[in-house]
C-alpha cells in the first residue's frame, strides 16, 4: 500500500477508475481542462506531490489540490465539473454523469448500439443534449474497434525472446522475420477509371474480375531492412520448406540464421522439422498466439498492400508477381533497419489489465 504525504490525503484508484482516467489522459478529442485534470488525479495516485504536479503540467499547486479533493468526493464525475457561464445548466453533474453511464453499460433492445436520436427518446433528453454529451466525453457508439488478447500460457517467455533479438541480435548471425501473405489476388477492373484532376479524386470500379492468386513468402533481415521474397501458387509446407532452401543459398555460410514466426501449423510440420534438424545454422523462435504485430515483416506486408496492391489493376497473376518482385527490388535498393522501440515491460502490463478487465466483465 502506498504511503500517503502527511498533507495530503491518499488516492487510491480500482481498475476501472484507473482504466477511465487513463483513456481521458489519452484522449485528443476531449478538452485540454479534462485531460489535465486525468493526469493530475492519475499522478497523484502514483504517490507524486502537489508540487511536484504542478511543475510537471504547469499548473498552480491550488489547482492540484482542488482537483485532487473534488476527485476524492465527487469521483471521475467530479473532473467535470467547472461551472460554466450563462445559462444555468439543464442537468446537473450526477445527472449526466448517470447518463453516461446509461450510454457506456447498455444497449437498446432493438440493436446493438445506441444512435443519437434512439438515446434521447430512451433518455427523454434532446438529439442536440444527446450530441453535446457525447461529444464532450469522446462516446462513439457507433465505432468499435477490434482486439485480441494472447492466452498464450509462454506469452512473455516468448515476448522477450523476440524483443531480444530485435534489440540485441547474437554476434555473427543474421536475424530473419518470416511470414506468408497468402491469396493476393491478381484484381482487373472491369472498366478502367478515370485519372484524378485537379478538385476530383481518380476513379476506379467497384467491381473486378479475379484472375487468380499468388502467395508471397518474405523473409525481412531486421539488421539490414532487406528482404528476401519469393512468390508462389499456394503456402503448404511444401512450399515453405522450398523457401526454406531459398534463404540457406541467399545467407552466406558461417553465419547462424535466427527465424522469428508466427504459429502457422505449415512452420511446425514434421518434414519442416526434419529440414531443421539438418540445417544446424538455423534456429526458429515462434511469437506468441495472436502477436502477430511482434513480426516485424507485418509491416512490410501493410506498405506492400497500401503502396502496391490495394490500386493495382492486374491482368494475369503474372502481371501480379511481377509488380511484387519489381516492389520488393525497389525497397531493397533503400533499406531502412528495423528499429524496435515498445518497452517490453510496459507491453506486458497491458496485456495483464487488459486480462483482468475482461476477467472482471466475465
Amino acid at each position: 500500500m502506498r504511503i500517503g504525504r502527511p498533507h495530503q490525503r491518499e488516492i487510491e484508484l480500482s481498475e476501472t477508475d484507473r482504466a477511465e482516467l487513463e483513456s481521458l489522459a489519452r484522449s485528443r478529442a476531449l478538452p485540454a481542462a479534462l485531460v489535465r485534470r486525468a493526469r493530475i488525479v492519475l499522478m497523484s495516485a502514483h504517490g507524486q506531490s502537489n508540487a511536484e504536479i504542478s511543475g510537471t503540467l504547469a499548473v498552480s499547486q491550488p489547482t492540484v489540490g482542488m482537483w485532487r479533493k473534488r476527485f476524492l468526493t465527487r469521483g471521475i464525475a467530479g473532473l467535470y465539473g467547472e461551472k460554466p457561464s450563462g445559462r444555468p445548466r439543464t442537468y446537473d453533474e450526477e445527472q449526466v454523469a448517470r447518463l453516461m453511464r446509461r450510454a457506456l453499460s447498455t444497449q437498446p433492445k432493438d440493436a446493438t448500439h445506441w444512435s443519437m436520436r434512439g438515446f434521447a427518446k430512451a433518455s427523454g433528453i434532446s438529439k442536440s443534449s444527446v450530441q453535446r454529451y457525447f461529444s464532450l466525453f469522446g462516446i462513439q457508439p457507433h465505432r468499435a474497434k477490434s482486439f485480441k488478447l494472447s492466452s498464450d500460457p509462454k506469452f512473455v517467455d516468448k515476448l522477450r525472446d523476440v524483443v531480444g533479438l530485435y534489440v540485441d541480435p547474437p554476434a555473427h548471425a543474421i536475424v530473419l522475420s518470416v511470414d506468408e501473405k497468402s491469396q493476393i489476388q491478381a484484381l482487373d477492373r472491369t472498366q478502367p477509371g478515370l485519372p484524378m484532376k485537379k478538385g476530383r479524386a481518380g476513379t476506379m470500379t467497384h467491381d473486378y474480375k479475379r484472375n487468380g492468386t499468388t502467395t508471397l513468402f518474405a523473409a525481412l533481415d531486421v539488421l539490414e531492412g532487406k528482404v528476401i521474397g519469393r512468390c508462389m501458387q499456394r503456402h503448404r509446407h511444401q512450399e515453405f520448406i522450398r523457401f526454406l532452401n531459398t534463404l540457406e543459398a541467399n545467407v552466406p555460410d558461417g553465419k547462424d540464421v535466427h527465424l522469428i514466426l508466427d504459429n502457422y501449423k505449415t512452420h511446425t510440420h514434421p518434414r519442416v522439422r526434419a529440414w531443421l534438424a539438418r540445417h544446424k545454422r538455423f534456429t526458429f523462435h515462434f511469437t506468441p498466439t495472436s502477436c502477430s504485430w511482434l513480426n516485424a515483416v507485418e509491416g512490410y506486408f501493410a506498405k506492400l498492400s497500401k503502396r502496391r496492391l490495394k490500386r493495382g489493376v492486374f491482368h494475369s497473376v503474372v502481371d501480379l508477381q511481377a509488380a511484387i518482385n519489381r516492389f520488393v527490388a525497389e525497397t531493397n535498393a533503400q533499406p531502412k533497419p528495423f528499429v524496435w522501440t515498445a518497452d517490453p515491460d510496459k507491453i506486458i502490463a497491458a496485456v495483464k489489465r487488459g486480462h483482468q478487465v475482461l476477467d472482471s466483465i466475465h
